[in-house]
């Protein structure tokens, strides 16, 4: 296969706007897939990809096309999730591409993931072909997409499509053909090959995706990685179809998987080049800006007894999964448990989901936190993801939280409230434009520890489902936080501690005592729920203590005798409040740490 006749290209889209059934359309029409094997999603392998309707997890497929020209060519296809959490997989997807299907919802419009979409390929240079799909919807307007797509900077006419039926796939297959370039490299010079992702099969060990940038890679060859400088013998090649097919070699400019018999996924860095041990090359890929997590929870069992399990299903998760973080940690309240590091809610809800279906283990997750960076008086620098970590309020000389800077677009009837809702959250208003005279985008600089728990359900609430939301981190900024502590009868319980603002504290320490004494159970001795921020309790509510009726043997008689026995029973409740324990109920957890009700 000539390098001329390759094509790599990528599909990206909002989510929800037909990339994955696109991507079928065009299996069918290239004769990969027969039309009686064809399933809807067929490139979504994951039941939680089925289930939800969503790409989590980046797929690249080769198909055979002999385009109007009459010369075949093949089509290397990597279809890309459209959430922003998974935002790292599209951009992997991009660097191994020279091109990307651009699909717009006909109904919909440009959304807030199209723009950043959009922009992120520009800056990677790829050619962009506008689609437009669902063009069968009775509430299509292909003429005002049209508009909304050429403000974007996009020239030529978009190509509407209808996925769903098939209509114009043969379009953009041609337009495939046409206008993205074919790849650039030479097969006789050192090898070349960036590392875009990789899987753990539990046979073979890490099974690696390659795109050739120069050179050949045939098994038996010595390889090293550039990055790790770590070496190992290839045992197999091949092509990516809708399994794996083995070759005799990769070439410059193609796709495809490398097998070297490596057992820690770990081992490998997405990113990093593949070269010849005997001949390396000197222009290795740049790499990827490593994946961080942003967003940091406590995954406990709910039952101690499955401990050794959790570890386990975590440690087999993290080998599929390398932008998922996990260590040990032990809580007072909770017991043994995990903490874990997440890209975004919607990765830690993938990773629970997970667990609790492919390992049956019913799990406690409390409130996800951010990442803080707080400087001491003694000028000593920590990054804190966990609140029971964080120093005495009187030892911190300064804290500093991550800020996003947040897209959305909706309808301009909406744009009251969507601003009230991003003020109420902290935000700073940074721009607003029309695209159309009905639809705007507005974007805000906000924290993101205020969008991590329910703001784009709210934003969906008082937009009546029309807003579309993306965001992007944009570093630390210094704020007025506090922690909040909360004490059950004078004991403080770490599992309930917070990270909030000082302005809000007292608000969201009044509300969760007021929680937690609807749920305990009333003791045998009063017991005071109390927040507290440093030394300052700021709030307080008490549960009331059952109380024995110790005059009911007590028929008339001296009042004395009534008298001595209620003393009795007064000193014995405060001997039980001295040293009484209170016992805190699984279910006073799950009400209060419930990541999906409003803080």
């Amino acid at each position: 296969m000539f390098i001329d006749h390759i094509r790599n290209f990528c599909i990206i889209a909002h989510i929800d706007h037909g990339k994955s059934t696109l991507a079928d359309r065009l299996l069918e029409a290239t004769g990969t897939v027969q039309t009686r094997d064809m399933r809807a999603q067929i490139l979504d392998g994951m039941e939680l990809e089925r289930e939800r309707g969503i790409t989590i997890k980046a797929k690249a497929v080769r198909m055979n096309h002999t385009p109007s020209s009459g010369t075949p060519s093949v089509f290397n296809l990597i279809d890309t999730p459209g959430h922003v959490d998974f935002t790292y997989e599209v951009s992997r997807a991009m660097a191994a591409c020279e091109g990307a299907l651009l699909l717009v919802d006909a109904s919909q419009g440009v959304e807030a993931q199209t723009l950043a979409n959009a922009i992120l390929a520009q800056e990677s240079g790829l050619e962009l072909i506008p689609v437009i799909n669902k063009i069968d919807l009775p509430s299509a307007d292909i003429e005002g997409v049209k508009k909304q797509i050429r403000d974007l900077g996009l020239t030529g006419d978009p190509l509407p499509v209808s996925a769903k039926e098939g209509k114009g796939v043969k379009e953009v297959l041609e337009a495939i053909a046409l206008k993205i370039p074919a790849p650039q490299g030479d097969p006789e010079s050192p090898l070349s090959a960036l590392v875009f992702d990789s899987i753990f099969d539990s046979y073979r060990g890490v099974i690696i995706y390659v795109r050739l940038l120069d050179g050949a890679l045939r098994a038996g060859m010595k390889v090293t990685f550039v990055a790790t400088g770590a070496s190992y013998e290839v045992e197999e090649v091949g092509h990516l179809r809708m399994k794996y097919v083995k070759a005799d070699r990769l070439s410059a400019g193609e796709v495809g998987y490398v097998i070297c018999g490596i057992k820690d996924i770990h081992q490998v860095k997405v990113g990093d080049t593949l070269t010849e041990s005997a001949r390396p090359t000197t222009r290795p890929h740049p790499g990827y800006r490593e994946m961080k997590p942003f967003v940091f929870a406590g995954l406990y069992p709910m039952a101690q007894a499955d401990y050794v399990t959790l570890r386990s299903s975590i440690e087999k998760l993290h080998l599929q999964d390398s932008a998922f973080f996990y260590q040990p940690e032990t809580s007072v309240s909770l017991g043994f448990g995990f903490r874990c590091g997440f890209l975004g809610l919607l990765h830690l809800d993938i990773i629970k989901e997970r667990l609790q279906r492919e390992f049956k283990l019913d799990l406690l997750v409390t409130a996800p936190n951010v990442v803080y960076h707080v400087t001491t008086l003694g000028g000593q620098k920590m990054q804190i993801d966990n609140p029971a970590q964080f120093p005495p309020h009187g030892d911190i000389q300064s804290v500093e939280e991550p800020y996003v800077l947040a897209t959305m677009v909706l309808p301009s009837e909406y744009v009251g409230a969507v601003m009230r809702l991003c003020q109420d959250r902290r935000g700073t208003f940074v721009d607003m434009r029309y695209m159309t005279l009905t639809r705007v985008v507005i974007k805000y600089e906000m924290p993101l520890a205020e969008i991590i728990i329910d703001f784009y359900d709210q934003l969906k609430s008082v937009s009546k489902g029309y807003a579309s939301f993306d965001y992007e981190h944009v570093g630390h900024r210094p704020g007025d936080l506090v922690k909040l502590e909360i004490l059950i009868n004078n004991d403080v319980v770490d599992a309930f501690s917070s990270i909030v603002p000082e302005e809000t504290s007292y608000q969201q320490g009044r509300k969760m005592a007021e929680r937690l004494r609807e749920i305990i159970p009333r003791q045998m001795f009063e017991v005071p729920i109390q927040a507290k921020v440093g030394s300052r309790v700021i709030a307080r509510e008490n549960i009331r203590s059952l109380r024995k009726d110790v005059l009911a043997k007590c028929y008339g008689g001296d009042i004395t005798r009534k008298r001595k026995l209620l003393e009795k029973q007064k000193e014995g409740k405060k001997k039980m409040k001295q040293f009484g324990r209170v016992e805190i109920p699984q279910e006073a957890f799950l009400a209060v740490l419930k990541m999906d009700e409003p803080s």
